[in-house]
């Protein structure tokens, strides 16, 4: 009976051997999930709504180093950070890193939007968007986007002695949005989307618990709204595309309406609402925080605002009198983009943003195991000082050679393949922004420079400036 268990513990030790070494190659990034579901969400959320997540990120690093492992939105996931985690990040093309957005995200905006897809299906959806979206197509949208901004101005700047900047600005690219994406001009229709749109926002960046009255259960409701009202855009549309054809540039759904191959519709009516949640999410949120923000420098930063200014009234002078912005004028806007570059450096509206491993991968000595998300953040090399010298001075003229900037070290439209398609569209919408609003005010804060992320930069009390109106050139 012993020389039995003897030989028995000789055959064992081998394969006790093998299995200890396969768990240890097997070895996950050091950290804690935390509870179950909840893990570190609720302090990552606090963090943000504070505005100290970049320590909150530092605090981590410095207890576990560049790569750890801890729980967030319902799910495990990795944290890196730094210029190699944001290549790696977006150059990964071999199908080991896919599409992945947040639970939240994924069941507030659907499935099937471009960031939850992979292969043929992105590839597929991305040249429907970009078709749109590209610069070339952009050009003559111009004039549509500068006829919004006057309007607004006049609405609701003009003969006004103080404004809170943020909510203004989130009026001013949600009509833009639905003039372009969804073809509505002002009026009952397009009325009808703002309440529900700003109850989704509220709920995008939250743990995905779904009971009656969470930020969740209430953003989850307003995108079954939404996404109702805009499938019966979408069947309007087709019914006016059977019947006297449709303009394919007239907006964004048209455009991916019009998309047929071997008589077929490229996108499923589910992708093209899906989507169209996707830019209008997207599109509504930083554009209108880069402008708000790029008003806060200007009013901190006299010299930069002279400049600024100067700038735009040569473009000015160059226009009769109502005549609007062309995309020349745009062209022209060199030193008021490089502020703005430089803000996007200095506040990042994404903070940073998740994909999920497809596959277990090696990454900095350890294993990320197949289906955990990998969470990366865009300020961690735009305030690195490696990177960029002095990095908490505003300095537009880092950006007047960008190809000295190293590569993957400036994120705030992703990289890659996977750039952000709708960066040549936040562009226009910003220049036509400060054009107007430099030439014809002036302002002061009437609050001070604070700001929370909730999800997004969120200056306190929405930014609140006394206008001066500037005497208009002849």
């Amino acid at each position: 009976m012993n020389g039995i268990l003897l030989v028995a513990l000789l055959l064992l030790i081998p394969i006790l051997f093998l299995l200890g070494k396969t768990k240890q190659s097997k070895r996950v990034p050091p950290g804690s999930l935390g509870i179950p579901i909840i893990g570190q969400s609720l302090g990552y959320l606090r963090a943000r709504r504070a505005n100290i997540a970049e320590k909150w990120i530092e605090d981590r690093i410095n207890k576990y180093g560049p790569i750890s492992k801890l729980s967030l939105f319902g799910k495990p996931t990795v944290l890196i950070h730094g210029q190699a985690a944001n290549k790696f990040i977006f150059t990964n093309g071999g199908g080991n890193i896919v599409n992945m957005q947040i639970q939240s995200i994924k069941m507030i905006l659907g499935d099937r939007n471009l960031q939850e897809l992979s292969g043929k299906d992105l590839c597929r959806v991305r040249g429907a968007l970009v078709s749109f979206l590209k610069p070339e197509s952009l050009k003559q949208y111009v004039y549509k986007i500068d006829e919004e901004v006057r309007s607004h101005i006049q609405m609701h700047w003009e003969g006004k002695q103080k404004v809170k900047v943020l909510p203004l600005m989130k009026t001013l690219t949600f009509n833009i949005i639905s003039s372009l994406l969804f073809g509505l001009e002002s009026g009952k229709q397009r009325d009808q989307f703002m309440n529900p749109f700003q109850e989704l926002m509220k709920g995008v960046l939250s743990v995905p618990i779904n009971i009656p009255f969470t930020r969740y259960n209430r953003s989850l409701k307003a995108s079954a709204r939404i996404q109702n009202m805009l499938k019966e855009i979408v069947h309007q549309k087709t019914v006016e595309q059977e019947k006297n054809g449709i303009n394919p540039r007239q907006d964004l759904i048209s455009c991916m309406l019009s998309m047929v191959e071997d008589d077929k519709q490229v996108l499923t009516e589910n992708e093209i609402i899906h989507n169209a949640m996707l830019v209008m999410v997207a599109g509504y949120d930083t554009s209108s925080v880069l402008i708000t923000f790029i008003i806060r420098l200007l009013a901190n930063e006299p010299a930069i605002c002279a400049a600024v200014l100067q700038e735009q009234e040569e473009i000015a002078k160059g226009k009769l009198l109502g005549e609007p912005l062309t995309w020349e004028d745009l062209s022209k806007m060199k030193y008021t983009w490089r502020v703005a570059m430089e803000t996007l450096r200095m506040v990042p509206p994404v903070f940073g943003g998740f994909r999920k491993a497809a596959t277990d991968i090696e990454y900095g000595g350890y294993i990320i195991p197949k289906g955990w998300q990998i969470f990366w953040v865009t300020s961690m090399t735009h305030m690195d000082n490696n990177i960029f010298p002095e990095p908490s001075k505003f300095d537009p003229s880092r950006f007047e050679n960008q190809a000295s900037t190293p590569p993957y070290c400036f994120v705030p439209f992703g990289g890659g393949a996977r750039i952000c398609p709708g960066n040549e569209f936040a562009r226009i919408e910003t220049l036509v922004a400060i054009h107007y609003l430099v030439t014809k005010f002036s302002w002061k804060l009437l609050s001070d420079n604070s700001f929370s992320r909730d999800p997004m930069p969120t200056p306190t009390q929405g930014l609140l400036i006394e206008l001066f109106p500037r005497k208009q050139l002849s």
